[in-house]
């Protein structure tokens, strides 16, 4: 069962957090909300420039994949957490583990996919205690 469990440990098993609307699909301006991102945050945090962020039906393609990957990672550490009010703290205090930055930050800095890696780490170390 472990390496088969393993394989879909990147998808959270509910949305604690409310990320996605009632048609299933991710409520993009509540990720961003969420995390208490201005448009010049999204900005940095995907190269995109400050005009094309936006949360309609012209949103761009790759706006919508980070806030895929975004809201996935936030509902990830809400699984453990099991509570919105603590994952969020989680995301706005400096961690040590990280440089002292905080989670928040690394995403908005574009350090995604190294904060995705530590948070997959720590919860593969959690679930083998």
């Amino acid at each position: 069962m472990g390496q088969a469990a393993a394989l879909f440990d990147n998808i959270p098993d509910q949305d604690i957090c409310g990320l996605y609307d009632a048609h299933g699909g991710i409520n993009y301006r509540k990720v961003v909300d969420v995390m208490h991102f201005k448009n010049e945050d999204v900005s940095l945090a995907t190269g995109l420039p400050k005009t094309s962020v936006r949360y309609d039906v012209k949103m761009p393609q790759e706006l919508k994949d980070r806030l895929i990957e975004w809201a996935t990672a936030i509902n990830l550490v809400a699984g453990h957490f099991n509570d919105l009010n603590k994952t969020m703290m989680w995301f706005q205090a400096p961690n040590p583990m990280l440089g002292s930055i905080a989670p928040r930050d690394m995403i908005r800095l574009g350090r995604f996919k190294k904060l995705m890696k530590y948070i997959q780490s720590a919860l593969d170390a959690n679930n083998q205690e």
